[in-house]
């Protein structure tokens, strides 16, 4: 009981995983396509043409199969959490106790400071994002559901 509370990644559903994990895979392989052909095609490039090419598709597979396997950890983390709160999740509430604008980029929305309480965890406090809503105000419950093995929880 001891772990810091920490918020469910966005819930994505199996055809969302799906369609990203195909993005992703499709955002590892060209730098490595690039790099195989480089290299078989070695030969028949100057020198200058080779080690040129050579870099930009070594740099092109470091940046893609980074960003790839970034994006299918969140995809994984978010399929695990879901199935986590799913198996071993308990129904809480989630009091409001401040709302400040939030201007994240393009999604702007409302910062909740909430007090989540429920059987079975020792009630704590914690920040979340939510889309601009007017009926969000400082003492309105929220539906959440928390894992009180180590407090994960994501508000309804």
């Amino acid at each position: 009981m001891t772990s810091t509370p920490r918020e469910a990644e966005s819930r994505i559903g199996p055809v969302g995983a799906f369609l990203c994990r195909v993005c992703f895979l499709a955002i590892c392989l060209p730098g490595p396509i690039m790099l195989a052909f480089t290299v078989a095609k070695g030969g028949d490039l100057s020198t200058k043409d080779f080690w040129g090419l050579l870099a930009g598709d070594v740099l092109t597979t470091i940046v893609g199969v980074g960003f790839g396997v970034f994006g299918f950890r969140i995809v994984n983390r978010s399929r695990r959490d879901a199935r986590q709160l799913e198996a071993a999740g308990v129904a809480a509430t989630a009091e409001i106790l401040t709302v400040a604008n939030h201007l994240g980029g393009e999604d702007p929305g409302l910062m909740l400071r909430v007090r989540v309480s429920g059987p079975g965890f020792v009630t704590f406090e914690a920040d979340t994002t939510k889309p601009d809503d007017a009926a969000l105000v400082p003492g309105v419950v929220l539906g959440a559901v928390v894992d009180p093995s180590d407090r994960l929880y994501v508000i309804r």
